[in-house]
């Protein structure tokens, strides 16, 4: 794959590939996403982990940056409201998205969650729509893709655990 530097919304400069360490990107719908923010929130509490496993984690959403920096993850978060890196990377939308029964439990407890004030809403006006598909690639220090997945529906993504054992086979190789 191609080397190419991001801006993350914090004033970061992020390079994929890094040389020193491996990088998860992941892509996720838009910023306030109830169903993102359940997932996230599971990587922000395991970040120490993943970090000492020699993971970089950067997180894209299809929000312009002034709708993100007011969230407080811990790792790179980049604004990519024309959609660039996601038609880059093949990352679709459909209206299985939230038509997936598996998705259904997700969108209740983000929501709910939204409700009760524990997560930021999303804008009411979503430029880039609202039926982002999500998906994960693990990219080692060489630019080589060790693994990808693309989510069949909103709340399909690799887990941390997912994660770290998928890095622990790329650092093996």
């Amino acid at each position: 794959m191609r080397e190419f530097e991001l801006d993350a919304v914090g004033g970061e400069r992020v390079r994929v590939p890094d040389p020193e360490r491996l990088v998860h990107l992941q892509f996720r719908r838009f910023a306030g996403c109830p169903i993102c923010n359940l997932h996230l929130r599971s990587v922000v509490q395991r970040h120490a982990e993943i970090e000492a496993a020699g993971i970089r984690e950067v997180v894209f959403f299809h929000s312009p940056a002034d709708e993100l920096r007011d969230y407080d993850l811990p790792f790179a978060v980049v604004a990519d409201p024309d959609k660039r890196y996601y038609r880059e990377f093949g990352v679709e939308s459909g209206r299985r998205a939230l038509l997936h029964p598996r998705t259904w439990g997700a969108i209740l407890r983000g929501s709910a969650l939204t409700l009760l004030g524990k997560y930021r809403p999303p804008a009411v006006l979503q430029e880039g729509g609202r039926l982002g598909l999500p998906a994960d690639f693990l990219i080692d220090s060489g630019g080589r893709v060790v693994a990808r997945k693309y989510g069949e529906h909103a709340y399909d993504q690799w887990s941390v655990d997912e994660l770290l054992a998928l890095a622990r086979t790329a650092v093996v190789r």
